[in-house]
């Protein structure tokens, strides 16, 4: 369960005379100009509704930060809450472990009961899911926000005492305004101020991201109340984070900020995965072309790693529904340049595949290929979006036979992914296939060596560590000839494994002989 918070331009109408925002909480008495805001010496409690990939962490940073502030994390699927209290965490993060378990049990808490711990809040995380929409207005684009709207209800209903909350997951510009309207039409009394505060955790690195982060952004309404709910938020982050690094807009900034910097992100990524395809008809490497590059300080180095695409819960559908907001407010043109980053990414994904088949006599019908590596990246067991999901399908789709390996990404879950529509994966667990059929032609083993014996090709897919220092050797004496090799992550060196007798292909490297005069796409 995911919720997410944000503020609204529309004015509350509290009368700090009579409703003086947090006063026996957060605030001294605003009815004076010269009286500075301040967190009183209760124990503050914050609660987030979501205990997935940015909830937990987020939380089990501010509580090992924060030791003076009591920390409950909240969702309903019981399994979840669980696997957090236990000795087995339900995400894989370098580093996540020791923060939980410094924390969990003194200021740190997982719980199912909802409603009490959002009851007793001060500060309220809302960090639920706002998948695409898959039917309707805006189908295939639209972020759907059911599951913030019933959050919002569920707070409104259970709340008794004033409350901040916060938007935590990735929203529409203007949703803050909507759920503002929720609360206060069912307010009973309760004064709410929403503020936007989006995360820009990269998974794999998110506990480094948390300890140091490269800014925090606050968004809020430009009232005293609203300026007031700004402070007491930042003052938690305070805790660490120095103050330059904490930055203030109103709330509509801070939205449409979170929607900016994922796009800038993946527009970098299909940049050079657009130079890879010229590299590859050129003979140009684009690890060179790259490494030029990003000497420009106004460009750096960051994002110029060709691949095979990319993926995670935020680039694609955080670009969709920018998209989809451009359209609405009659940006066609705006709306046409993001979309291309979108195409680019996927025409990726399909070139990918179609080297692969027309390297290997244009048929891989009946053959092995072994996937190394099925999460989006290294260092997260994640495969939302993962490229190796549409690259999967389409090797399936040529009748191929996959043998599966992920350090971190279990059968079952590669299982789902291949089975499942679009976008299903973004909907709660009780609205998704509920036991979605196996797919036969896939087998999913726990050793690189294993996934390669008797593989016609050789398919790299995650840049994992290992993957640099296997046996090659080993696995080329144990694949039928020719043996293949497709790096979609630029992991091996081309040049040993053809030394050894592999056909290589890796993303925008200057091509083997054998694939030069192979069509790129078909």
């Amino acid at each position: 369960m995911k919720i997410l918070v944000q503020n609204s331009r529309s004015s509350l109408s509290i009368s700090t005379s009579t409703h003086n925002l947090f006063s026996s909480t957060f605030f001294l008495s605003a009815s004076s100009s010269t009286e500075k805001t301040k967190i009183d010496k209760k124990m503050v409690k914050i609660c987030c509704i979501g205990a997935g990939y940015v909830g937990g962490p987020t939380m089990a940073v501010i509580a090992h930060k924060c030791p003076d502030i009591e920390v409950a994390v909240v969702d309903i699927s019981v399994s979840r809450i669980a696997a957090w209290n236990s000795d087995q965490l339900p995400i894989y993060e370098p580093g996540l472990d020791d923060v939980v378990k410094s924390c969990r049990g003194k200021n740190l808490f997982f719980s199912t009961d909802v409603e009490k711990h959002v009851s007793e809040a001060d500060i309220i995380f809302v960090s639920v899911n706002t998948p695409t929409k898959t039917r309707g207005l805006g189908a295939g684009k639209a972020a759907d926000l059911t599951y913030w709207e019933s959050a919002a209800r569920m707070i409104a209903d259970v709340s008794k005492s004033d409350k901040i909350v916060v938007e935590k997951s990735t929203v529409p510009v203007k949703t803050a305004e909507a759920i503002e309207k929720i609360l206060t039409h069912n307010s009973k009394g309760v004064n709410y101020q929403i503020l936007s505060n989006p995360e820009f955790l990269a998974e794999g690195t998110a506990i480094e991201d948390l300890f140091a982060p490269d800014r925090v952004l606050i968004g809020g309404r430009e009232t005293p109340d609203g300026q007031r709910a700004i402070k007491a938020l930042k003052d938690v982050y305070a805790h660490w984070v120095p103050e330059e690094r904490i930055i203030c807009t109103n709330l509509w900034s801070a939205e449409l900020s979170k929607l900016a910097a994922n796009a800038f992100l993946a527009q970098r990524i299909s940049s050079v995965n657009a130079m890879s395809a010229l590299c590859e008809a050129t003979g140009a490497d684009v690890a060179q072309v790259s490494h030029a590059v990003g000497k420009d300080t106004r460009i750096g180095h960051k994002f110029l790693n060709a691949s095979v695409g990319f993926g995670g819960s935020c680039f694609q559908k955080d670009i969709l529904n920018l998209v989809y907001i451009c359209e609405c407010n009659g940006l066609p043109e705006v709306a046409n340049y993001w979309k291309q980053v979108i195409k680019v990414n996927d025409y990726q994904k399909n070139r990918f595949v179609n080297r692969i088949v027309s390297s290997m006599f244009n048929t891989v019908s009946g053959k092995k290929i072994a996937i190394l590596g099925f999460a989006f990246k290294k260092d997260t067991g994640d495969t939302r979006e993962t490229p190796a999901i549409d690259v999967c399908k389409g090797l399936l789709g040529d009748k191929a036979t996959l043998s599966i390996y992920d350090p971190q990404v279990t059968e079952e879950q590669i299982q789902r992914d291949l089975s499942m529509n679009k976008f299903d994966w973004d909907h709660p667990v009780h609205l998704q296939p509920m036991s979605p059929s196996s797919v036969k032609q896939v087998s999913v083993v726990w050793d690189a060596y294993e996934a390669a014996k008797g593989a016609h090709g050789l398919c790299i897919l995650t840049e994992w560590d290992e993957f640099k220092n296997l046996d090659y050797k080993k696995i080329y004496d144990n694949m039928p000839k020719p043996a293949f090799v497709f790096d979609g992550r630029n992991v091996v060196n081309p040049q040993k494994l053809r030394e050894i007798g592999f056909i290589v292909y890796s993303i925008g490297k200057p091509l083997d002989s054998w694939l030069k005069d192979m069509p790129a796409v078909a």
